[in-house]
C-alpha cells in the first residue's frame, strides 16, 4: 500500500487551526468538567479520565466532587475513603495518587493548586499531559495538551511517525495564542469523535484539506509517540486480581486465607499472596490482625 505524503510542522497552516476551532465551537461535547475553571475539579477529571472512557467517568466525577468538593476535604480524608469512591474506574493507583496529590497541595501550596507547569509536575500522579491539561483547562494558559488523540491527529496530518519530542513540538507550534482552552478541547474532541483510532471519519473531518494521510496507505499514527497501542490481556492478569481484591476490600476486611479465592486464583495462593502484598507495598491495602488480636489470622483492609 502507498505511504502517506510527508510534511513538517511548519506546514501546519493557519487554516488548520481555524477549521478545528470553528468545528469545535459547534460540535464540542458538553461535559461537566468543561463547565468549570475550578482547578481542583479539573484535576479530578483529568486523573479520572486517564485510560477510562468519558461515559464511565461522568457519574463518578460528580459523586466524587459531591463528597470531596475541595482539595482540603480530600486531603483530610483517608486513602481508603478515596478508593471507595473510585469503584468502577479501575487503575486504583490513580486514586491513591489523587489523595497524595491533595495532601501535597495542602502542605506545599496552602491548599491552592499551582498554575505553573513546574509546580504541577511535582505533584503525585501528574505527568506532562495532566500538568498541561490543568494549566489549559483551569487557568486557560496557552499550552498545548498532547494525549493519544492529539498525537494521532498530528502524525496523520504530517504523514509520518513522530517521537515524543516531535509531537509536543508540533503541538506547541500550532497552538493559537489566546485560545488555549478552546483549542485543546477541540483537538481532544476531534481525535475522540472524528480522527479515531479505528474507522476514522475522514470524509467528515473539518480539517481533511491539507491532511497528509486521509485514510490512504499505512497509518502514520501507528507506533507514533503518545498514540496508544494494543493493551495487554486483562483476563487472568495480575491487574485483574488486584482489582478484584480492592473491590472486595471496599465492602470490608478480607481474611488472608480468602484472598486467593477473592482474586480468582483459588489454586494459586502463592500468586495471590505476592500480588496482595504488592498492593500493601503500594499503599493500596493494609494488613491488620483480625479483631485487633495479634495472635489471630491477619486480614487485608483498605488503608486508613
Amino acid at each position: 500500500m502507498p505511504s502517506a505524503a510527508q510534511s513538517s510542522p511548519e506546514d501546519l497552516a493557519d487554516s488548520f487551526v481555524s477549521q478545528v476551532l470553528q468545528w469545535g465551537a459547534h460540535v464540542r461535547r458538553d461535559l461537566p468538567w468543561r463547565r468549570t475553571r475550578d482547578p481542583w475539579a479539573v484535576l479530578v477529571s483529568e486523573l479520572m479520565l486517564q485510560q477510562t472512557q468519558v461515559d464511565r467517568v461522568i457519574p463518578k466525577y460528580l459523586a466524587f466532587l459531591d463528597r470531596f468538593p475541595t482539595v482540603v476535604s480530600c486531603a483530610d480524608s483517608s486513602v481508603g475513603e478515596v478508593l471507595k469512591l473510585w469503584a468502577g474506574l479501575g487503575y486504583n493507583r490513580r486514586a491513591k495518587n489523587l489523595h497524595l496529590c491533595a495532601v501535597q497541595i495542602v502542605d506545599r501550596h496552602d491548599g491552592l493548586i499551582p498554575s505553573r507547569l513546574d509546580d504541577l509536575l511535582q505533584l503525585a500522579g501528574v505527568g506532562p499531559y495532566t500538568a498541561r491539561a490543568v494549566s489549559a483547562f483551569a487557568f486557560e494558559h496557552d499550552v498545548a495538551v498532547v494525549d493519544t488523540n492529539v498525537g494521532r491527529i498530528l502524525a496523520r496530518r504530517l504523514g509520518h511517525s513522530l517521537s515524543a519530542r516531535e509531537v509536543q513540538a508540533a503541538a506547541d507550534q500550532v497552538a493559537p495564542e489566546g485560545q488555549g482552552w478552546a483549542w485543546n478541547q477541540s483537538m481532544l474532541d476531534l481525535g475522540a469523535l472524528v480522527c479515531t483510532k479505528r474507522n476514522p471519519k475522514c470524509e467528515t473531518c473539518p480539517a481533511s484539506t491539507g491532511c497528509s494521510w486521509r485514510g490512504v496507505g499505512v497509518d502514520p499514527a501507528v507506533g507514533s509517540a503518545g498514540v496508544s497501542g494494543k493493551q495487554s490481556t486483562f483476563e487472568g492478569s495480575d491487574r485483574q486480581g488486584r482489582g478484584r481484591l480492592v473491590q472486595a476490600l471496599r465492602s470490608g476486611p478480607v481474611d488472608a486465607d480468602e484472598i486467593a479465592t477473592v482474586m480468582g486464583w483459588p489454586t494459586d495462593p502463592e500468586r495471590a499472596q505476592r500480588v496482595a502484598f504488592d498492593l500493601v507495598a503500594e499503599g493500596l491495602a493494609q494488613v491488620v490482625a483480625a479483631d485487633g488480636d495479634p495472635t489471630k489470622e491477619v486480614r487485608f483492609v483498605l488503608p486508613s
